[in-house]
């Protein structure tokens, strides 16, 4: 692939010149009875999400931001163009199923051929008559060490759309947990690892998983700095760094998984910005340089996408 699907329309990778957020939720609905505030609605939110976008991209040249919300999560895809044209940053959207207890009824019986269907015709004729079209597969879900039938169709659907679309595939793992079992599956499907991010990683503290996905050439989401009530973010610094000085680095992605309004910078929480305000001075007085840092929070992100396995960009 030789550009970015973007909500806007193709993007050059030569274009993103500063880091990327590679998994974040502009536009988003997992509100259920047990909780009403998993939401971030266009009509009350997208006002504070592209002033935090815009505050980005002044401060330190947000360029991109890789928005995973999918089939059944309440996505926008008009809203996320809004966002993206008001805030100028690119934004990607993306389709796929979330883990099984969020799939919509669409998922039922239907079998991974059908599935794929679904997601093929979705990554080449858009999203409805918006005519914005996906530009990554994901955030695929399950949870558990090993996903459950239902996970497995979505998985192995969205990993037979990928091959036969180009796009690259990210995952849920529910708390990190389940990372090797969906990597098997996906590239079982013959999607190549280098194709694969799987998400969620700093919820895990496990290094050996970490350095095993890695070794196998997946991508591995730190994906939830600043969720202090999941995991402190010292101990997303000391499983990055164990990382990194296992010679991974590149295969680091980074991002803060933005999923709820409470979460927002207007509404007391950490904001979008937290990781380039927070986590990556500590990265940075832990001893990583300025090049590690682009590689982690750029160069990363658009080989992912891109499939590239050979340009630095």
């Amino acid at each position: 692939m030789n550009h970015l699907q973007t909500v806007t329309g193709p993007l050059s990778p030569t274009d993103i010149q500063g880091p990327v957020l590679t998994h974040e939720h502009l536009v988003l609905d997992l509100s259920r009875d047990a909780d009403r505030a998993a939401v971030l609605s266009p009509a009350e939110h997208a006002g504070p999400v592209t002033a935090e976008l815009a505050a980005l991209r002044e401060e330190f040249a947000l360029s991109l931001v890789i928005e995973q919300t999918c089939r059944g999560m309440g996505r926008d895809p008009d809203a996320l163009a809004r966002i993206s044209e008001r805030s100028g940053v690119a934004v990607v959207a993306a389709t796929g199923w979330y883990y099984e207890p969020f799939h919509p009824s669409e998922v039922g019986a239907a079998g991974p051929a059908e599935l794929t269907e679904t997601l093929v015709r979705e990554i080449e004729d858009g999203f409805g008559a918006s005519g914005i079209r996906p530009g990554l597969i994901g955030e695929v879900g399950s949870h558990g060490d090993r996903p459950s039938p239902a996970e497995r169709r979505t998985l192995l659907a969205s990993a037979r759309a990928a091959v036969a679309t180009g796009l690259s595939l990210a995952t849920h793992a529910q708390l990190g947990h389940g990372g090797l079992a969906q990597l098997e599956l996906l590239t079982g499907a013959g999607l190549p690892a280098h194709r694969v991010c799987v998400g969620h990683q700093d919820l895990l503290d496990d290094p050996a998983v970490h350095r095993e996905l890695a070794a196998a050439g997946a991508y591995v989401a730190f994906d939830t700095v600043g969720k202090e009530s999941y995991q402190s973010d010292d101990t997303r610094l000391r499983l990055l760094l164990a990382l990194v000085e296992a010679g991974h680095a590149d295969r680091v992605l980074l991002s803060c998984d933005i999923s709820r309004h409470g979460y927002l910078e207007s509404e007391g929480g950490q904001g979008y910005g937290h990781l380039f305000r927070s986590f990556l001075p500590k990265a940075r007085a832990a001893g990583l340089d300025d090049g590690l840092i682009d590689l982690m929070t750029r160069r990363n992100a658009v080989r992912f996408l891109t499939g590239s396995t050979t340009e630095e960009f």
